[in-house]
C-alpha cells in the first residue's frame, strides 16, 4: 500500500471542512453567472429538447464525479485535480493540469464578465454600447484588482457579501414558475440530431463548471475517503435539480422567444411578475455575478502566484506588496488578461473553450482515477471505491471524447497554442527549477 506524501506545510493545515461544508463549497462555487444566460443558449441549439442536453451532462457529470470522488479519497493533498493527475502519473502532467485549471478559471472569468456586461446594460442603458460595455469591464476590473491588491480579507469580504443574493432570485423563480408555465411551451416539434445535441451539452458543461475548483482545499477536508464523495453527490443532485427546473420554466413562460433572450431569466420574471419582477432578478443576477467575478479575481490569481513561486514564470510575478501582503502582480496580470477577453470575446466562445478546457482536466482526473486505484494510493482510512471500477473511468473519457467531437477546428488551435506554450515553458524552465 502506498500513501499520498503530504509534504511541505500539508501538516500544518486543518482539517475543518465537513460533509456539508464541501457541499455547499461546491454548490457556491458552480452556480456561477452561467446560469442566468444558458438557458436562451440551450433553448436556442435545441428548443423544447433542451432537458436533453441536460441528460448527457448530467449522465457524464456523474461518471466524472464518480472517479472525482475515488481520486479526492484517495489523495489528501490541497490542489484538488492538480494533486490528483500528479500523484498519478508525475510533476508534468500535473502542471499541466494546473495550466487546465486555470485557463478554465481565466475564461470563466471572462465569460461571467461579458453577462454580468450585458445585465448591467439592462439595468444602465448607457452600457448596452459596445463602448459602454468595455468602458464597464475595464472600470470594473480596475475596481477589483484594487481592492483584492489591498488585501485578502477585503476581497473575501466582499465576495462574501455578494453570494448572499446568489441564490434567491433563482429560487424564487423556480418557486412560482409552474404557475405560469404553458405546457404547449414544452412541446417538441422535432427530435434533434446528436451533433446538436453534443454541441449544446458541450456549452451547457460551462454551468456544471466547479467541482474542480471547489475541491482545491482537499488538505483541509475532514476524513476525505468518506467527506469528499458525499459532499459530491449531494452538491450535484441539488445543482441538477436546480438548472432543470429553470430551463423547464424558462421554456414554459416565454417559448419559441427564449432562445433569442438576452437575459433569459430576467425576461421570464418579467413574463411572471412585470416590470418588477423583471428588475428584481436583473439586480440579483447582477449583485450575483459581481459577486462571481470578485470571487474569481481574488482565486485565480494565486494561480499565476503559484507557477512563478515554483519556477514556471518570471519571479516578479510571485512578488509580494511590502505593505498589503498581496500578489499584486499576479492580481494586476490576471485582471488585464480577463478583462481584455471579456472585452473582445462573446459568452458562448468563452464558454465553449472553458468547457473544453475543463473536459480535458475532467479526463485526466478520470484516468487519475484508474491510476491510484491500481498503486493503491491512499489518504487514510478505506478509500471510496467507484462501482464498477474497471468501466466507469473508460465510460467517462469516451462520454468526454463524444462531447470533445463538437469542438470546432479554430477553438482546438486556441487550446493547443496555450498547452503548447505551457509544455515549453515547463522544458525551458527545467533547469532552473532543478537549482
Amino acid at each position: 500500500m502506498k500513501e499520498a506524501s503530504s509534504g511541505g506545510g500539508e501538516s500544518a493545515l486543518v482539517r475543518g471542512i465537513g460533509v456539508l461544508g464541501l457541499a455547499a463549497g461546491i454548490v457556491n462555487v458552480t452556480v456561477g453567472g452561467g446560469i442566468f444566460r444558458l438557458p436562451a443558449d440551450v433553448a436556442r441549439g435545441l428548443g423544447p429538447a433542451a432537458p436533453l442536453a441536460y441528460l448527457v451532462c448530467v449522465i457524464a457529470m456523474g461518471l466524472i464525479v464518480l472517479c472525482f470522488a475515488e481520486a479526492g479519497s484517495r489523495v489528501q493533498l490541497t490542489g484538488g485535480p492538480y494533486a490528483y493527475v500528479e500523484t498519478a502519473f508525475g510533476p508534468f502532467l500535473g502542471f499541466m493540469a494546473g495550466v487546465l485549471v486555470w485557463i478554465l478559471g481565466t475564461l470563466a472569468l471572462a465569460a461571467v464578465s461579458v453577462v454580468f456586461a450585458t445585465n448591467a446594460g439592462q439595468l444602465i442603458p448607457p452600457l448596452r454600447t459596445s463602448v459602454g460595455s468595455a468602458l464597464f469591464l475595464v472600470t470594473v476590473f480596475t475596481i477589483l484588482s484594487v481592492v483584492n491588491v489591498l488585501g485578502v480579507r477585503r476581497g473575501a469580504a466582499l465576495n462574501s457579501v455578494a453570494t448572499v443574493a446568489k441564490l434567491l432570485p433563482l429560487l424564487l423563480l423556480l418557486a412560482a414558475g409552474p404557475f405560469f408555465v404553458r405546457a404547449s411551451n414544452l412541446a417538441w416539434v422535432d427530435a434533434p440530431s446528436p451533433a446538436a445535441v453534443s454541441r449544446t451539452a458541450i456549452l451547457l458543461i460551462f454551468a456544471f463548471c466547479g467541482v474542480e475548483s471547489a475541491l482545491l482545499p482537499s488538505g483541509e477536508v475532514q476524513d476525505p475517503s468518506r467527506t469528499v464523495p458525499r459532499a459530491i453527490f449531494i452538491a450535484m443532485i441539488g445543482i441538477t435539480l436546480l438548472y432543470v427546473g429553470l430551463q423547464l420554466v424558462a421554456q414554459g413562460v416565454l417559448g419559441s422567444e427564449l432562445g433569442t433572450a438576452e437575459t433569459p431569466l430576467a425576461d421570464a420574471a418579467g413574463r411572471m411578475f412585470g416590470p418588477g419582477g423583471r428588475t428584481l432578478l436583473l439586480v440579483g443576477a447582477t449583485v450575483s455575478m459581481f459577486g462571481y467575478v470578485s470571487g474569481m479575481t481574488l482565486a485565480v490569481p494565486r494561480a499565476l502566484f503559484a507557477f512563478a513561486r515554483d519556477g514556471f514564470l518570471p519571479r516578479v510575478v510571485a512578488s509580494v506588496h511590502p505593505r498589503f501582503h498581496t500578489p499584486h502582480v499576479a492580481i494586476a496580470i490576471q485582471s488585464a488578461i480577463a478583462c481584455a477577453l471579456a472585452v473582445t470575446g462573446t459568452f458562448e466562445r468563452l464558454a465553449i473553450l472553458a468547457s473544453s478546457a475543463v473536459l480535458l482536466l475532467y479526463a485526466a482526473c478520470s484516468l487519475a482515477a484508474w491510476r491510484l486505484r491500481r498503486l493503491d494510493v491512499r489518504a487514510g482510512g478505506v478509500p471510496f471505491r467507484v462501482p464498477a471500477a474497471g468501466v466507469v473511468p473508460i465510460a467517462a473519457c469516451l462520454a468526454i471524447l463524444w462531447l470533445l467531437t463538437s469542438v470546432r477546428r479554430e477553438e482546438w488551435a486556441a487550446l493547443a497554442t496555450a498547452l503548447g506554450i505551457a509544455s515549453l515553458l515547463f522544458a525551458v524552465t527545467a533547469k532552473s527549477r532543478r537549482r
